[in-house]
């Protein structure tokens, strides 16, 4: 690796369970789109439909990239949040909180 070189940390889990990892070596002023095509992961038409990050932050694809970095790639969402955890409650049929606040007499 050249000293202008910079090596960066791919992740992206194409389904549930299932977690790819990919280390890189990028020439320096290298962008996230760069780190994405040089993966070999995804097909160039592809890459500007991926939502993708650094370090859990969702970034635009000219971001560049710094060494070390984290690039994380997104799979979009198949429920809404909210509607799966009103599922959940209708399954459990019980409210779904770990802690609750002890229930006092309204002053």
């Amino acid at each position: 690796m050249a000293p202008a070189d910079l090596s960066v940390d791919l992740f992206w889990s194409p389904v549930r369970g299932e977690l790819r990892e990919q280390r890189l070596t990028l020439p320096a002023g290298s962008t996230l789109r760069d780190a994405l095509a040089a993966s070999a992961w995804f097909e160039p038409d592809q890459i500007a439909t991926l939502t993708a990050g650094i370090w859990g932050r969702i970034v635009p694809l000219e971001t560049p990239l710094r060494a070390q970095d984290r690039v994380e790639v997104y799979r979009p969402l198949t429920v809404d949040p909210k509607e799966a955890r009103r599922q959940r409650f209708q399954a459990a049929g019980s409210r779904i909180v770990t802690r609750h606040r002890p229930l006092g007499r309204k002053a």
